[in-house]
């Protein structure tokens, strides 16, 4: 048979015990009321694994200017190799970073934190 211990407590704690248990006995209660509040501990841990929405979007916008400077790379690597690119290709390119860097900057207003990637 279960080992069983006694709990001395306040007689108000009694009371409130004895008022909210409904059919359950009162150390079914207790345990119950023990067993929830760990649970809800373990479910707050769990939420602190998610992103904010705000912390997304200043990722998506160091994401952004991170693959700028990759292509601006590229772009300055194959230039110095002297790669003779058609001049239409490289148009496009130019036009495609004017078009990341007017982007950038309108979102860069809306920034309300903002994230660094540190690489090893």
């Amino acid at each position: 048979m279960a080992d069983k211990r006694m709990l001395i407590i306040p007689a108000e704690l009694v009371k409130k015990i004895n008022e909210n248990r409904g059919d359950m006995g009162q150390a079914e209660f207790i345990d119950f009321l023990i067993d929830s509040q760990l649970k809800e501990k373990e479910e707050s841990k769990e939420t602190k694994k998610y992103i904010t929405e705000e912390r997304f979007h200043v990722l998506e916008q160091d994401i952004k200017k991170l693959l700028r400077s990759f292509l601006e790379f590229f772009v300055s690597y194959g230039l110095e190799l002297g790669k003779q690119s058609p001049q239409s290709e490289f148009e496009e390119i130019a036009s495609k970073l004017q078009g990341l860097e007017k982007e950038l900057d309108s979102d860069a207003d809306s920034d309300k934190g903002k994230v660094t990637i540190k690489w090893k």
